[in-house]
């Protein structure tokens, strides 16, 4: 069973999987280990204590006028033939009138071994008793046993003449010292082996079985998606209170340390701006194959994240479900994207600026509507964004992929999609049909972004450590939210200000802001902007 586990685990794996999964489960192996050696110990308890004892004996010829050679030859063609005397009853019966003991003789033979080292004439008798003392008795009374019937036989073969052979006891035998049943050393060592087998095979079969996304690898490998980004765990989210640094301060609200979660975010907007540089997405939708992922997080920190690279960003709540992007940002969301899409309201009327520099505007959800999905699948709502694209990045963050369609009929009106996934949590099926009803709607998958992954262990991205004191805030500092430092852009930016209300479809577009160039000093600056952690960080 242990076997045919270990040969399921070991299909398409590389050395460093092997690696990983040791790192990963390095203390259940060690515990398989010490738990098998405990348990070849107690076996080894268990079992009745064998000792043993040997005796020599002699074959020599007597009242022989051969030669010393003929004799010896004499004794070595005989020698074979008397170590098979030594499994006769007769021998065992002597022994057992001897010892007065209550055994039968078959009994007693299978304690007895006799052999004969080779070209000798020395017959070796093993004999294994409870204790040394019975072990000791019971060999040299064997030796006795075959002396009386050689001599019986011998005496026999000459007619009642003087034997010719007999055998002499050389070596009596000694009282032993230790036990030569049970090993308890071999026991331990064997149980400790077979338990390091068999944690290592249950290691690597869990791990195999194991669906969950927990690295890079398995969402490539498995999903067969680009992982864009990995934001680590950060402990001090809250409902309320989740976003990053934004606009210069040092600190996220509360003076939480929260570099970390900046620096992966910073690489997020990096991969996402230089994704294709002929053609950089404009229009992203964020969402996720389940609820509970972060997918809002992930919205509301990238928006930041390109707001404070220069970028003009409008953040959309486009989970007409379950909104949440107006509490992260502390926004009034009564009114937002239902009212503009069903005409009541204009841009102007329901976009928040955030933040001191007004690069990043926000519109919130509004009311939540009877019929979601119409309204995110709808041309008014096509409209909207390819408007909104024209002066802004637009990110939307919308509703999980396999509860509802919002997300799918979404995508398809955006340059491509964002998935989230919670690292450890959400299972490759889910992300594999997640993609599956996205690209079954025209929607393209940009990439994945592993959330919440673990900062220590061997699941950590790329085994980085987001610890040290590289990261931490310069003391004495206050941080602040984008909504604490005041707002001295109280008015929309000017390329929102100025639109009419009325539909979507009757609004002016703006100037078409063209695609930025790409040179040599833009990707240094935007490189150094964005540093990579390493694992010395």
């Amino acid at each position: 069973m242990v076997l045919w586990a270990c040969s399921i685990a070991k299909e398409h794996m590389e050395l460093r999987d092997y690696l990983r999964i040791v790192r990963s489960h390095w203390v259940v192996i060690i515990l398989g280990a010490v738990l098998g050696a405990l348990l070849g110990f107690g076996w080894a308890s268990l079992q009745p204590k064998v000792y043993t004892a040997e005796a020599n004996g002699y074959v020599l010829t007597v009242n022989s006028e051969s030669s010393p050679a003929t004799d010896n030859n004499l004794a070595m063609s005989m020698v074979k033939s008397y170590v098979e005397m030594g499994s006769w009853r007769s021998v065992a019966q002597n022994a057992i009138n001897t010892l007065g003991l209550d055994t039968t003789p078959e009994a007693l033979v299978k304690r007895v071994s006799v052999s004969n080292p080779l070209n000798t004439v020395i017959i070796e008798v093993r004999a294994t008793g409870p204790t040394p003392e019975e072990a000791r008795d019971l060999a040299s009374a064997w030796v006795q046993g075959m002396q009386t019937e050689i001599e019986r036989i011998e005496t026999s073969a000459q007619d009642g003449a003087a034997p010719r052979l007999r055998l002499e006891a050389a070596d009596l035998a000694r009282l032993p010292d230790s036990p030569t049943s049970p090993n308890t050393t071999l026991a331990v060592v064997v149980g400790g082996l077979l338990g390091l087998v068999a944690a290592a095979c249950y290691a690597f079969l869990r791990s195999t079985l194991d669906r969950r996304v927990r690295s890079p690898e398995i969402v490539e490998r498995q999903a067969g998606l680009t992982v864009v980004g990995a934001i680590p765990e950060e402990r001090s989210f809250t409902a309320g209170n989740r976003t990053i640094p934004f606009d210069g301060a040092p600190g996220g609200k509360g003076n939480r340390d929260l570099h970390a979660v900046s620096e992966a975010m910073r690489e997020l907007r990096t991969n996402i701006q230089f994704m294709d540089v002929d053609n950089p997405p404009r229009t992203i939708v964020v969402t996720s194959a389940l609820p509970g992922e972060g997918k809002s997080t992930i919205s509301a920190n990238l928006a930041i994240a390109l707001a404070e690279s220069g970028e003009q960003v409008v953040l959309i709540d486009g989970d007409l479900r379950r909104p949440v992007i107006a509490d992260t940002f502390g926004l009034p969301g009564d009114v937002g994207l239902t009212d503009v899409l069903s005409g009541r309201a204009s841009i102007a009327d329901i976009a928040q600026p955030v933040g001191l520099s007004g690069h990043l505007v926000v519109i919130a959800a509004g009311r939540i509507p009877p019929n979601p999905s119409e309204l995110l699948g709808s041309r008014r709502m096509h409209d909207l964004v390819v408007h909104l694209a024209d002066s802004a990045m637009v990110i939307v963050d919308a509703p999980p992929l396999l509860p509802v369609t919002d997300a799918a009929a979404l995508g398809h009106n955006m340059d491509g999609a964002i998935l989230v996934t919670r690292a450890g949590k959400t299972t490759v099926d889910a992300l594999q049909e997640a993609r599956t009803n996205l690209e079954r709607a025209g929607g393209r998958p940009l990439g994945v972004v592993l959330n919440r992954v673990p900062r220590k262990g061997t699941n950590s991205y790329h085994g980085y450590r987001y610890s040290g004191d590289y990261y931490r805030s310069p003391e004495g500092v206050e941080g602040h939210s984008p909504t604490e430092q005041g707002n001295p852009t109280s008015s929309l930016p000017q390329s929102f200000t100025g639109i009419p209300h009325g539909p979507v479809s009757s609004v002016k577009p703006l100037p078409k802001r063209a695609a930025p160039t790409i040179s040599g000093a833009d990707r240094i600056v935007a490189n150094a902007d964005s540093p990579q952690p390493t694992a010395g960080s």
